[in-house]
Parts: structure tokens; sequence; C-alpha cells
């Protein structure tokens, strides 16, 4: 693998990797991937989440959602 074209800055190539915030009742973490971040300004730092706990999805998202929750749970009482 080359590395050729890659930045020099100090830092730059530094994987950082970023699980959900979400705390659950019990105030164990959320385990999945952090793919989902948002940050209110440059200034503050992003925080991250799986989607299923980010709290800034949009009406469509969040149904899609609850329409794939649904759906797995039906599939989930189907197959016992």
């Amino acid at each position: 693998m080359s590395i050729e074209g890659h930045s020099t800055a100090p830092g730059a190539n530094v994987i950082v990797e970023h699980y959900c915030e979400h705390r659950h009742a019990d105030g164990t973490r959320c385990k999945e991937w952090g793919g989902w971040g948002h940050s209110p300004s440059p200034a503050v730092p992003t925080r991250w989440w799986c989607f299923e706990h980010f709290p800034h999805k949009s009406y469509e998202q969040e149904q899609a959602l609850r329409r794939k929750l649904e759906a797995a749970e039906r599939e989930k009482e189907m197959s016992q």
C-alpha cells in the first residue's frame, strides 16, 4: 500500500474512533459506532451517536427508524 499523496501534517493521518455517546438508564454506554456527529459550531467539539440515538434526526428519518425497529420486532416474534 502506497502512502504517496498523504498529508505529512502532524496528526493528519491519525484514526479517531468515536462510539455512540448515549448512556442507557443503567449508566452503561451504547456500544454502537458513532457515525452521526453534530457540533453547533466549529469551536465546539463534535459529539457522536449511532443512528438510533442521534438526537438531530428529521421527522422522515425518525419514521424510517421506527418502521425498521417495528419490522425487526415482528420478525423476532414470528421466529419464536
